[in-house]
């Protein structure tokens, strides 16, 4: 029901059977009107959804697919029934029964031909939805409203409809803030810190506007006539406030497509299906059709809903080999749309024949209808005839539909069936040409430990979803952990191209790039992904890395900082990345140095060092130790070199590492030698030094004997001495004093 309906003035009396007795405020039981028509069932059953989606998903998927084929596509159904079954309507409604339909079928046409409308459509099927239910919801509450005789002012309404309206801006805040996490929704990616006080300030208006609006009825009536309005609106607002809520207060992500078209959708259409039914069969009555029957009025719902929903993709996924998960997801949008369309040129109460049908009043248009066909156009009239052919007819097409049915519902469970392999195949041997059981199946394969079998399902997949790029990205990633970077590099350079304003994709390409030996191009897709992310943290890494090695120090170092900026701003994103941070620390703070910055560098090498304190980084925290000393050295300050020297050796002694050990001790040898301290002490350190290395023959090694002999040839005959004092002569060597320094 249009929630931009207005109420006409009606009076008069008449009951919920025949027109002229009193009329009731019940459309069928109080119970019913008030669990189903009102959805006072609302916060039993949404409470059973999430808990049970949460613990049983598989289960509770093939639970809502098949509501959905027992309430949502009926619902739909009921529309089609409402435009189409008369010629009078089928007229009067012309632009949206055909022009409108035409126009959908077209844009169903280009959205298979190009898979990128696909996210256009379904975003705007989603971001519809709520309003869809919104206005049905308060469209019923005037309903009640004027059923009870409650006759809400031009006020009241107004302030109960724009309550209704934030609920549902409140919603849409939430679903466009921050990226989407679903490759067929797209989201204006609005911050937060604008959306959240807005939405507060949403909650609130529609708190106080409902309730101001409720009030006042009250106040002229009774809380018991206003029952059914007041449950309507406690109703919008568990659909709408309370998940918006949960998510502000929990910080958890409203899931768009399964909030909107899971259980929401369920409720919202067993509610259509109820009022519906029962303005059929007023409608029927009321045209003196005394043959019109309940039951066979959801036969042709059920029926019809089926072939709304289920042949299509299935025959345009068999004959033109698309895929059926895109197919199907188009179908499904571009019917709701419809239907939404549809409905709200319908279900207007200032249409004074829906008014004395809906609202149980006296009018003249009430009992004349025009001309009842039984189907869209006269050429196909004689189906609804009672001739045994058109009997033979519609029975089989009911059956074919029916079997039709049965068969899309095993291809969903099987389908959905991720713990057995020969399940999926199953669904696949239905229809191959379902990414989304070849995706499955990967990923199955891949649990197995079956990797060639898991990639050529993924690759079959990524075939039929090739704008899939999150699909192919999970391919991408399979390769390279099955180390088939050959393959992966070739993936990643083409996902580059076809999607070049996907940052990760060019981080992903650069580091393949790189490990391949393409440096060039590695840097090339690196400076891509800052320039359309300058907060993609990997790129700024691996750019700088880059730069480093190429002996770009100053470049390198803008790169370090925009990525420690961005660790430092998303702490928790980075957490196991303390290597990486501890290093572009030291990056930074050295091309401080090396830039004449030594204020700044200070700063870096101490941070540097606080950090690998508290990560408990050893390694890092030594050789920093030795960065800082050498910056100190340089700066004329030989006493805070030598403490950072020794603090260096202390580290390395408590690591146990003899190649780093043997590096800080040649380090501190070498600083000694330059400050003019004993050639004893110089010879020492040395000596230590080669000593820690002698089991592992190596270049460094050889280097370090060199070293060593040199100072052993300076040293003469004193060289005996300390090699026979070795340990004695290194602990004088590390507890030289400040003044040992300044003195010189």
């Amino acid at each position: 029901m249009s929630a931009t309906q207005t109420l006409p003035d009606v009076s008069g009396t008449g009951s919920s059977g025949e027109f002229g007795a009193r009329p009731s405020p019940w459309i069928f039981r109080p119970w019913l009107d008030l669990l189903v028509g009102c959805g006072a069932w609302s916060a039993p059953l949404l409470l059973l959804a999430t808990f049970a989606s949460s613990s049983h998903a598989a289960g509770w998927s093939f639970a809502f697919y098949f509501l959905a084929l027992l309430f949502n596509y009926p619902h739909f159904m009921a529309t089609v029934y409402r435009a189409y079954h008369t010629r009078e309507d089928f007229v009067k409604y012309r632009i949206f029964t055909l022009h409108v339909a035409l126009l959908l079928a077209l844009a169903g046409v280009l959205a298979h031909v190009s898979a990128n409308l696909l996210p256009w459509i379904f975003t705007l099927y989603i971001c519809w939805s709520p309003w869809h239910y919104t206005g049905q919801n308060f469209g019923l509450a005037m309903m009640f409203a004027r059923r009870a005789g409650l006759s809400p002012t031009p006020a009241e309404r107004r302030g109960l409809q724009l309550a209704f309206a934030a609920s549902f801006l409140l919603l849409m805040l939430s679903f466009h803030t921050g990226p989407s996490n679903d490759p067929l929704i797209l989201s204006l990616e609005l911050p937060a810190r604008f959306t959240l006080p807005a939405r507060a300030a949403l909650g609130l208006f529609f708190l106080g506007s409902s309730g101001w609006a409720l009030f006042s009825l009250a106040r002229r009536n009774s809380v018991k006539a206003i029952l059914t309005p007041l449950t309507l609106t406690m109703t919008q607002f568990l659909w709408f406030l309370l998940p918006a809520a949960i998510e502000i207060a929990t910080s958890r992500e409203v899931p768009q497509t399964r909030y909107s078209s899971g259980i929401l959708a369920v409720l919202h259409s067993t509610q259509y299906l109820w009022i519906t039914s029962y303005y059929q069969r007023r409608e029927a009555r009321a045209a003196g059709d005394a043959s019109w029957k309940m039951s066979r009025y959801f036969v042709t719902l059920f029926a019809g809903g089926i072939a709304l929903f289920i042949p299509g993709p299935w025959i345009v996924s068999r004959v033109f080999h698309t895929d059926f998960a895109a197919s199907f997801l188009t179908f499904t949008a571009l019917v709701n749309i419809h239907h939404f369309i549809l409905d709200g040129a319908l279900w207007k109460l200032r249409d004074s024949r829906i008014a004395a049908l809906l609202l149980d009043t006296r009018d003249k248009t009430a009992n004349t209808t025009a001309e009842t066909g039984g189907g869209l156009l006269a050429a196909t009239r004689w189906l609804g005839e009672k001739s045994a052919a058109a009997r033979v007819l519609r029975i089989g097409a009911v059956v074919l539909l029916f079997g039709w049915a049965a068969l899309d519902q095993a291809h969903y469970y099987w389908a959905h069936d991720d713990g057995r392999i020969a399940s999926l195949e199953r669904a696949a041997s239905l229809n191959p040409y379902d990414s989304s059981i070849r995706a499955r199946i990967a990923q199955a394969e891949a649990r197995t430990g079956n990797s060639d079998a898991a990639i050529a399902a993924l690759r079959a997949a990524v075939a039929l979803r090739p704008e899939n790029l999150p699909m192919q990205q999970t391919l991408g990633r399979m390769l390279i952990e099955h180390k088939r970077d050959t393959e992966a590099y070739a993936l990643y350079r083409e996902l580059a191209k076809k999607f070049p304003r996907d940052a990760n994709s060019q981080v992903n390409y650069g580091l393949l790039a790189a490990q391949l030996g393409h440096r060039e191009e590695a840097v090339d897709a690196w400076q891509k992904a800052i320039e359309i992310d300058a907060a993609q943290s990997k790129g700024q890494l691996y750019l700088a890395q880059a730069l480093d090695a190429r002996g770009e120090a100053q470049a390198a170092a803008r790169h370090y900082h925009a990525y420690l900026e961005i660790v430092a701003a998303h702490p928790a994103e980075h957490r196991g990345e303390t290597g990486e941070v501890l290093a572009a620390l030291v990056k930074v703070a050295d091309a401080d140095a090396e830039a004449h910055r030594p204020d700044e560098a200070l700063k870096g090498y101490h941070a540097a060092i606080g950090f690998a304190e508290k990560s408990g980084d050893k390694a890092m925290e030594s050789l920093t130790l030795v960065h800082l000393a050498e910056l100190q050295e340089k700066q004329g300050d030989s006493a805070e070199a030598a403490r950072s020297f020794q603090r260096a050796l202390a580290v390395e002694d408590a690591r146990a590492d003899p190649r780093g050990a043997a590096s800080d001790w040649v380090n501190y040898g070498e600083f000694l030698r330059r400050q003019g301290q004993s050639e004893r002490l110089v010879y020492a350190c040395f000596l230590r030094a080669e000593e820690l290395l002698k089991t592992t023959p190596s270049e460094e090694l050889l280097a370090i004997a060199k070293k060593r002999a040199a100072s052993e040839t300076r040293l003469g005959r004193g060289a005996s001495a300390v090699r026979g004092h070795l340990d004695a002569t290194i602990g004088e060597a590390i507890s030289l004093s400040s003044a040992a320094f300044a003195a010189r």
